[in-house]
């Protein structure tokens, strides 16, 4: 985990050659998106992958770095071969955490078969496509009301009064997370995402003076509050826990603690690591996507209107393009088992990579014009989902229904619906939006009406 925070006025050179790119600071993650597309694209035009080293963070054992995997047909490879590939011990910070935190974080996402593939047989029963099909009525519910309520109180920040209420209430509803805890679990679940993210714990370094400048004393800092937010929903997890082990209702997570995998059932802390493995994957990438789709719609307008002319013909083609374009997850991490060659270049064993699908997501070698976003994009084959093999998206198609219900109800009813500028998480892992402004007028209402915003 690296946590430093970039200063405004710390100018970085141009990103048109490659000294200038490190994509293990912070502040190439703080630049626009479009630069970081192109410093990606520079990235893919390289013969072989190139290597970034990690910076020295206190407390932290020292990392020296990574291979960056960033082109599709690399990203894909690794992705088909986890035995050498792994995803042991850690698949979600470029350097290992420390051991008093790996109990908070370490889940499914972090093993291998056999055990990954046992736990996410139990976890799947829940997300196929037929169990989805009787939720979406349900689905449907939920977003007209949010629609409803979005009405009522007017225009204002998308982010908190849509794209992170519908995910967050249907996980917390199939893990059983009683309403009142929702708050919660959201403002939890943005300091997990949000490990590099000064708003949510504060700043770590120091980038004036043209040095920069890493703090033990709020490194610690930082570290505690992830943890402690980690520990929280941990404490959540396992009072929930044992009223399901002692009255089980059907939820998912009765289905986890009273699942038998291998002759034993699940830990309290295995089990309160996949609950929040859950609670965060299930509502912060939907979210981030639902967010990125109305801004990616307000900027390319003529693709909304082909949307809107026939809505359900093209919104399945709609969401997968979304997905790509905006990348939700930014890149995993794998851990070379042994010596192996892939397109060209030798690994060895105990190197690390870094599966960077935001990049995959825009290689001209398998789409035509990456970078723009087209809702009738055919074949359409991103990772935004993660790529193929045993860790592909276990919520992908809750997720693809959400986003489907979600602007089908925004459509139908603000069809004029823009945002502003987003207001970017700093991070690495996480392309999310934080907040982002919204106008709409409500059809059949004067545009001075308190149900309406400047355009």
């Amino acid at each position: 985990m690296t946590t430093q925070e970039p200063a405004p006025s710390s100018p970085l050179p141009s990103l048109l050659t490659l000294d200038a790119i490190d994509l293990s600071d912070l502040r190439f993650w703080a630049r626009p998106p479009a630069e970081r597309a192109r410093a990606f694209a520079l990235l893919r035009a390289q013969p072989h992958p190139l290597y970034f080293r990690l910076p020295k963070v206190p407390f932290l054992r020292r990392d020296p770095g990574y291979w960056a995997l960033v082109r599709h047909a690399d990203v894909v490879e690794a992705g088909r071969r986890p035995e050498v590939f792994s995803s042991e011990p850690s698949a979600t910070s470029p350097t290992d955490m420390p051991g008093w935190m790996r109990g908070y974080f370490t889940s499914m996402i972090d093993m291998d078969d056999p055990r990954h593939a046992k736990i996410r047989r139990v976890v799947s029963r829940a997300f196929t496509p037929r169990m989805l099909a009787g939720a979406e009525e349900d689905i449907a519910r939920r977003a007209a009301r949010i629609v409803d309520e979005l009405i009522a109180a007017g225009p204002g920040d998308f982010v908190a009064q849509v794209a992170t209420r519908l995910p967050v209430e249907v996980i917390c509803d199939m893990l059983g997370i009683p309403p009142r805890h929702r708050a919660r679990v959201v403002k939890l679940t943005n300091i997990v995402v949000g490990y590099t993210d000064p708003e949510y714990v504060g700043a770590t370094a120091d980038y004036t003076g043209g040095e920069v400048r890493v703090s033990p004393l709020r490194t610690i800092r930082a570290l505690t509050t992830v943890a402690l937010a980690g520990w929280r929903l941990h404490r959540l997890a396992a009072r929930l826990g044992r009223r399901r082990r002692n009255a089980p209702t059907g939820d998912l997570t009765s289905a986890l603690v009273n699942a038998n995998i291998d002759g034993e059932r699940l830990s309290p802390r295995e089990f309160a690591a996949f609950f929040l493995l859950l609670v965060v994957a299930g509502n912060e990438t939907t979210r981030t996507a639902i967010a990125h789709g109305l801004k990616l719609f307000t900027d390319h307008p003529g693709q909304r209107r082909l949307l809107l002319a026939d809505f359900e013909g093209r919104i399945p083609g709609a969401v997968e393009e979304i997905v790509r374009h905006s990348s939700p997850v930014i890149f995993m991490r794998r851990n070379l088992t042994r010596d192996i060659e892939i397109n060209g270049h030798r690994y060895r064993a105990g190197d690390k990579v870094m599966l960077f699908y935001a990049s995959a997501n825009r290689d001209e070698a398998v789409f035509t014009d990456p970078d723009a976003f087209d809702i009738t994009r055919s074949p359409n084959p991103h990772v935004g989902f993660g790529g193929p093999g045993p860790h592909f998206c276990l919520g992908a198609h809750l997720a693809r229904r959400e986003i489907t219900v979600m602007f089908r109800e925004l459509f139908t009813r603000l069809p004029d619906i823009t945002a502003g500028e987003p207001d970017r998480l700093l991070s690495s892992f996480v392309n999310g939006c934080k907040r982002l402004p919204c106008a709409f007028t409500v059809p059949g209402t004067a545009p001075d009406e308190g149900s309406s915003g400047d355009r």
